[in-house]
């Protein structure tokens, strides 16, 4: 009788510990962890303050998400030369109701996202003015530094899942960074 009970307890034993080691892959109550993706941006708004007390604004729109979309409209005041302008970033999904602010997700995801800054043919240099959690940049802020009057375009692209710390990326080199575009908007950009 001892050994019958001690042969079922045994059993018993092997059954739970064979039963309740499962993989999580096998686990329907263990769901996979969700993907981030990329970002659905049908506006881009640039606010630019210090120059005196007129304010400056860049605007693209589209239909369907900014860098696929069609139908893009861009609207860009002239810059004024040799000044310093802060510049603030407004994103938007409008193809959902009510309209997203995507530039909350951008910062609460910082560490995910950075705002590169590509001029050509202007004189125009950039510096980053806000940070994520782990000190590196974002770009929702950022200070434009204006040169001699000049004719161009600047580009302006957001990175989802950059190398933020690969070579010149902080200092906002979009060389090595990696991950892939949420956003590129080439703005015309007249600074007189």
């Amino acid at each position: 009788m001892k050994n019958t009970l001690k042969f079922a307890l045994v059993l018993l034993m092997g059954t739970a510990i064979a039963t309740g080691c499962k993989k999580d892959k096998d686990d329907p109550a263990a769901p996979a962890p969700p993907v981030n993706e990329n970002e659905v941006i049908t506006d881009l708004y640039l606010h630019f303050t210090g120059a005196g007390s007129t304010p400056y604004t860049w605007h693209a729109s589209t239909t369907n998400g900014l860098g696929v979309g069609t139908g893009l409209e861009i609207h860009a005041d002239t810059l004024p030369a040799n000044g310093l302008l802060q510049a603030t970033m407004l994103l938007l999904n409008r193809s959902v109701t009510p309209v997203d602010t995507i530039s909350h997700e951008v910062f609460e995801e910082g560490t995910l996202h950075q705002f590169f800054f590509l001029p050509n043919g202007v004189n125009a240099t950039f510096t980053y003015a806000d940070q994520d959690a782990n000190g590196h940049p974002i770009g929702l802020q950022s200070e434009w530094h204006l040169g001699a009057a000049s004719t161009g375009t600047i580009k302006v692209v957001l990175r989802h899942e950059p190398d933020k710390s690969a070579a010149g990326v902080n200092s906002g080199d979009i060389t090595n960074a990696g991950g892939s575009t949420d956003l590129e908007v080439e703005f015309p950009a007249v600074i007189h």
